[in-house]
């Protein structure tokens, strides 16, 4: 893979780590790229029975890599930002891929789970969090919407009055509230992440396989979750333009608070 991001198999588990520890596992584009060839490598894989997502260092993801917005165009092109729907729908399919394994899939955090972090949590099947992980979606304070299937998927977790708190006011929950909303499945002492983390690995063992992906399948085919995913497209493209978009990136870099215009 890529120092970036690591995958091991570990009897019938794929694990993949985020190993960005200097940028707190913040994701560029290089990380993103590594991480679907893990989803890709998970796909090909023979007698797997869970796939499992965590960080390395004290934190799990911050999000990402602001920095990375400018190596857009070496990749997308200098007027990348007109192309911003292809961009998000070349995101969005590596979480998709994530989502429609057809094996259960875990995330394991702790510390901060972060923008596009937490999209990428969000896909995953379950989330445990060991107590005192923060959880937001700051995209809003970039003058921007979480693209990546974190508006969508959050929704259909929480419903639209929670997910418009952590949207559009950025706010942030500990693990112990992400807990009584349903953001996560459990909470997890300190220190007990491996204990708690082989329990559930063995539950998930003492069912069958093809049954859990047909229920996997069924319960996510309930929501029309393409739909969401078309829509986070279509306002990211339009406010990757604004000025708002422009000042919130500068302001970031200069360490300063951004004063957004409305335009």
């Amino acid at each position: 893979m890529t120092e970036k991001l690591t995958v091991a198999r570990n009897a019938d588990v794929l694990v993949v780590t985020l190993a960005r520890e200097d940028k707190r596992n913040a994701i560029d584009l290089e990380m993103w790229q590594a991480l679907e060839r893990a989803l890709q490598q998970a796909g090909r894989e023979d007698d797997l029975r869970a796939l499992v997502v965590r960080g390395q260092g004290p934190i799990f993801c911050a999000g990402i890599d602001v920095s990375s917005f400018f190596k857009l165009a070496e990749h997308y092109g200098q007027q990348w930002a007109a192309r911003m729907r292809t961009i998000t729908a070349d995101f969005q399919a590596v979480l998709n891929r994530l989502e429609s394994l057809p094996l259960p899939t875990l995330a394991l955090l702790h510390g901060s789970c972060l923008g596009l972090g937490l999209e990428l949590a969000l896909a995953c099947d379950f989330r445990l969090a060991v107590a005192g992980t923060r959880l937001a979606l700051p995209e809003v304070r970039l003058g921007l919407v979480p693209d990546v299937g974190g508006s969508t998927r959050l929704t259909r977790l929480l419903g639209p009055a929670r997910a418009k708190e952590m949207v559009m006011l950025a706010a942030e929950v500990d693990a112990g509230q992400a807990w009584q909303w349903g953001l996560v499945n459990e909470v997890i002492e300190p220190g007990q992440q491996e204990q708690v983390l082989t329990r559930w690995l063995e539950r998930l063992r003492a069912g069958a396989p093809l049954a859990q992906a047909a229920a996997k399948q069924v319960i996510d085919g309930l929501f029309d979750t393409r739909r969401g995913l078309e829509l986070e497209g279509w306002a990211q493209a339009g406010l990757v333009r604004s000025e708002d978009f422009t000042e919130a990136v500068q302001s970031f870099l200069q360490k300063r608070k951004a004063e957004f215009q409305g335009r």
